[in-house]
C-alpha cells in the first residue's frame, strides 16, 4: 500500500516536471522574440546612457562613466540630474499623470455605473462612448489642436458667443493654460478606456449583496461606499497600473498639442529633444534610462500602497 502512494507520488512529480517542460517550450519562441525586440534596444539604451555617443557617428561612441547624469568641474555641477529642465519635465509628468489618472478614474466609474444599468439603446451607448478611444492618438491631438486654437478654434467661438470670454485664448500656447488643455484632451480620450475596464468589473461583482442591501433598505451612496468600492478595489487598481504606465510614458499628444514647450514638456518630449534634436544620444539615452527607472520605482511604490490597503481589506 505504502509503495503505490510512493509510486503515485513519483508520477504526479514527473507528471508536472513535464507540464513545466511543455510551458517553458511553448514560452521560448515568445521569450527570444521579446527578448530581441525589448531587452536588446533596452540594455543598447541603458549602455548608451554611459557615453558620449552621438547621433551623427554612433561607433565612435566612448564611455564616460556617470557623466550624462551627474558630475562636475571648475564650472560646477553638470549632467541630467543638475538640469533644471529635467525635474521640470519630471514634475510635468508627474503632475500629468496623477490629475488626468484621477479624473479619468472617477469618471470612467461613474460613466461604468450608469452603463450598468439596463436601458433601451445601451448596447448603441456603449459603443459610441468608445469613439474617443478609438481614435489614433496623434488624430485627436491634431483635431483638438485647431479646436483649441486661438484665433480660428472653436472653442473660443462658443466661449465667446456665451459671453464668457471677450477674445480668443490661446489654450496649447500660453504657459497657464497649456497644461490644462493636455490634460483636458487626454481625459476626452481616455476615460472610455478606464470606463470599459470598470464596466467589466461592475459586471462580475455578485448581484446577492446588492439584493441584500435592498432588502435591508440601505441608502445607495451608502451600498456605493461599503460595498461597490470594496469589491471594485482589485479592479480599480489593475486599471490605475494601465493607464499610469501609459501616463508617464506620454509623448504623442504633449507633441502634437504643445510642441517644444518647457510647460508641458514630459520625460519621454525631454529625451526626445537630446537624442533628435540635439542629436546627443549618449545624453538622450541617460534621459530614457532615467524615465524607465522613474517609472519603475512609482509603479512599485504605487503596488505597495496598493497592496497594504488590499491586506487591510
Amino acid at each position: 500500500m505504502e509503495s503505490a502512494a510512493v509510486e503515485t507520488g513519483l508520477r504526479y512529480t514527473r507528471m508536472r516536471r513535464l507540464r513545466t517542460r511543455t510551458a517553458w517550450l511553448f514560452l521560448l519562441p515568445m521569450l527570444v522574440v521579446l527578448a530581441a525586440v525589448a531587452g536588446w534596444p533596452l540594455i543598447r539604451t541603458i549602455w548608451f546612457g554611459f557615453t558620449d555617443a552621438q547621433l551623427s557617428d554612433l561607433a565612435a561612441a566612448e564611455f564616460i562613466g556617470l557623466a550624462n547624469y551627474l558630475d562636475w568641474d571648475d564650472a560646477g555641477y553638470f549632467g541630467l540630474l543638475a538640469d533644471p529642465d529635467w525635474w521640470l519635465s519630471v514634475w510635468n509628468t508627474i503632475r500629468f499623470a496623477v490629475v488626468s489618472v484621477t479624473a479619468e478614474t472617477v469618471l470612467g466609474l461613474a460613466i461604468a455605473m450608469a452603463l450598468n444599468v439596463n436601458f433601451p439603446g445601451k448596447g448603441l451607448l456603449r459603443t459610441a462612448i468608445l469613439v474617443p478611444w478609438a481614435i489614433p492618438t496623434i488624430v485627436s491631438a491634431r483635431m483638438w489642436n485647431w479646436m483649441l486654437n486661438d484665433q480660428f478654434g472653436i472653442i473660443n467661438d462658443i466661449l465667446m458667443k456665451l459671453g464668457i470670454i471677450s477674445t480668443g485664448i490661446p489654450w496649447t500656447a500660453d504657459p497657464s493654460y497649456a497644461t490644462w488643455a493636455v490634460i483636458m484632451v487626454d481625459v476626452w480620450k481616455t476615460t472610455p478606456f478606464m470606463a470599459l475596464l470598470l464596466l467589466a468589473g461592475l459586471q462580475s461583482l455578485p448581484t446577492d449583496c446588492y439584493e441584500s442591501a435592498r432588502v435591508e433598505g440601505i441608502k445607495p451612496i451608502n451600498t456605493f461606499l461599503y460595498v461597490t468600492l470594496p469589491l471594485m478595489w482589485p479592479v480599480i487598481v489593475v486599471a490605475v497600473i494601465f493607464r499610469l504606465l501609459d501616463a508617464l510614458r506620454v509623448f504623442d499628444l504633449i507633441y502634437v498639442l504643445t510642441a517644444g514647450s518647457k510647460a508641458t514638456m514630459s520625460m519621454s518630449v525631454y529625451a526626445r529633444q537630446q537624442l533628435i534634436d540635439f542629436q546627443e544620444v549618449g545624453y538622450g539615452s541617460a534621459a530614457s534610462t532615467l524615465l524607465f527607472l522613474t517609472i519603475g520605482i512609482l509603479m512599485l511604490v504605487y503596488l505597495k500602497l496598493t497592496r497594504s490597503k488590499l491586506g487591510k481589506d
